[in-house]
């Protein structure tokens, strides 16, 4: 450190660039300093700096690093630990641009694997970002120094070393707790669990955040679906909702809590942090959101269990567009997610195209089947379960079609939530009017091969990949348009998919399929760690999420340059 403050020293007023002579290891009194990359300019993206300790047994005990999801839980609760105290801390402006500025990639409500802190047997490394300090483009040297030498290294000892011991340990402990409610469900067959006094609603539509007040109604399992589910850590068996495999509806009037109850459970693909209300909401890991996507392109997906028979011949085996209809883009949707092993689709009618949804008994004698290319899904729903193992849960508030292939109608009233299998099932056998209209098995879809061809701006080198927000990925002029993907809750996660598709592109050779191709790449991942897709890897790939492989293959699928074979 006395050689960086030298080194500081003789920058000292010169333009901003001289800081580059920065980059390099700097050792401290109990951390080791590395600045990994510097930033050009003042109002550029900030500089990467790691600081590096040794890990403390007594602090952090072997047993908190494994199994994996107690590694993730601790990395977890240091991350939010760091950003509590830079939020805390008083950050004056000192300069120009992003002078001053200390940062950390935060996490939300969700439990993700993050790069932003790693901790192994030996070490524990925080990455941040820091805005070095200048006057308009010249070096503030001084301000440098303080930044560099005290502010970091004191927040740091104040979240790592003074952290709330038995804070993390409640924090490792729910994640053991949330992995035994996994293993339970899978076990007993059950596709997602749902406890009780979880609260459900959120602040609004773009807040994450737990909604509080008194006329929050906290949830409560139907008697017959309640489950007593034991827990590590927990004398008293946790209560809740289970829902079996097959094909559950839930339904009731507007605003009554069936979206809000669905959202939780699309969700619940991921842990969340105490005091999220949704901690003990759970679900399948392969559950994927099917919505409608008007717009979006197609590549060579296999819709036809559920649209043939176009006019002119047109085949839908290998069915590509630039510009899909609500019907043949929801098809594409759900068979790419089968492609990749989904077994649970969640659906909500108020995202959906009617007619990909059903067509009611006087449609049916209006247009004669023949007429007609879409077989809806309600009649390949019982299909997809019987055939293929693939559970349903949908929301549904205008189409009673679907009792009569339901296993469970859960009816929200007032956000309570209601069994009334039984009567939708006898009003689906008094009102028994429509006609089925799936006359051949379900034919799973056939592998794609993702061709070279797709990814030739990013083999010459012409093409930048990058995240622009949750929502966005850059793939040189084109525009990769993620909102409709709904599981994918963070920016740091479409950041690391952006680096994905740079793996991806190497590695498509014509020959791999999609799911060969994706399973590479997380098994790379689980053997390295999420820093090796990063082109910082061996520096500081600090702002990254895991992605599932659901999320990376609706950005590979949504690439308009994307060609295969099958």
């Amino acid at each position: 450190m006395e050689r960086l403050r030298a080194l500081l020293k003789r920058l000292d007023g010169r333009g901003y660039k001289a800081y580059k002579e920065l980059a390099g290891s700097y050792r401290g009194p109990w951390f080791q300093l590395l600045i990994d990359h510097v930033q050009p300019d003042p109002f550029a993206a900030p500089s990467r700096v790691r600081l590096l300790m040794q890990r403390d047994p007594a602090q952090f005990p072997a047993e908190w690093l494994s199994p994996p999801w107690r590694r993730t839980a601790l990395e977890d609760y240091l991350a939010r630990a760091l950003a509590a105290v830079i939020g805390q801390t008083d950050r004056r402006k000192t300069g120009t641009g992003n002078s001053g500025l200390i940062a950390v990639d935060a996490p939300g409500q969700e439990i993700l694997p993050r790069t932003a802190v790693k901790v192994t047997e030996a070490t524990i490394e925080l990455r941040l970002s820091i805005g070095l300090p200048a006057a308009g483009r010249t070096i503030l040297a001084d301000a440098a120094d303080r930044l560099l030498a005290e502010s970091l290294p004191g927040i740091v000892r104040q979240a790592v070393g003074e952290l709330d011991r038995q804070r993390l340990l409640r924090h490792l402990q729910l994640a053991d707790q949330q992995q035994a409610i996994r293993q339970f469900l899978r076990e007993h067959g059950y596709v997602c669990f749902v406890a009780n006094g979880s609260i459900l609603p959120r602040q609004s539509g773009v807040s994450n955040r737990p909604l509080a007040g008194e006329r929050v109604v906290p949830f409560q399992s139907p008697p017959s679906l309640e489950v007593a589910v034991p827990l590590p850590h927990r004398e008293e068996p946790l209560r809740g909702m289970a829902i079996p495999k097959g094909i559950t509806l839930i339904v009731g009037g507007g605003y009554h809590g069936k979206s809000t109850l669905l959202q939780a459970i699309e969700r619940g693909v991921y842990n969340h942090i105490a005091g999220d209300g949704r901690e003990y909401v759970l679900t399948d890991a392969s559950a994927v959101r099917i919505r409608a996507e008007e717009g979006r392109s197609i590549a060579g997906v296999d819709i036809s269990p559920f649209i043939q028979n176009l006019p002119f011949g047109r085949t839908t085996e290998r069915f590509s567009t630039e510009d899909a209809s609500g019907s043949t883009s929801q098809a594409a949707n759900i068979m790419e997610a089968l492609e990749l092993g989904c077994k649970l689709l969640l659906i909500d009618e108020d995202t959906s195209a009617n007619n990909f949804m059903v067509r009611d008994a006087k449609m049916q004698k209006l247009v004669r089947k023949e007429k007609e290319p879409i077989t809806p899904f309600v009649d390949r729903a019982r299909q997809l379960y019987e055939e293929h193992d693939v559970s349903t849960i949908l929301v549904l508030g205008g189409s009673g079609d679907y009792f009569a292939i339901a296993d469970h109608v859960i009816m929200m009233d007032e956000y309570r939530a209601i069994d009334v299998t039984a009567r939708a099932q006898a009003i689906a056998r008094e009102h028994g009017e429509r006609q089925r209209e799936a006359d051949s098995r379900f034919a799973y879809p056939a592998p794609r091969m993702p061709l070279p061809a797709s990814f030739r701006s990013l083999h010459k080198g012409r093409a930048r990949v990058e995240a622009k927000g949750r929502e966005t990925i850059l793939v040189g002029e084109e525009r990769i348009d993620l909102s409709s993907v709904a599981q994918l809750v963070d920016e740091s996660q479409s950041r690391a998919i952006a680096e994905m598709l740079w793996r991806i592109a190497s590695a498509a050779d014509g020959r791999k399929t999609l799911s060969q191709l994706l399973e590479q790449l997380f098994a790379d991942i689980e053997s390295k760690g999420l820093d090796s897709v990063s082109r910082y890897f061996g520096s500081h790939p600090g702002d990254l999420a895991l992605p599932r492989p659901y999320e990376v293959a609706a950005a590979l699928n949504r690439l308009r340059s994307l060609r295969v074979s099958s």
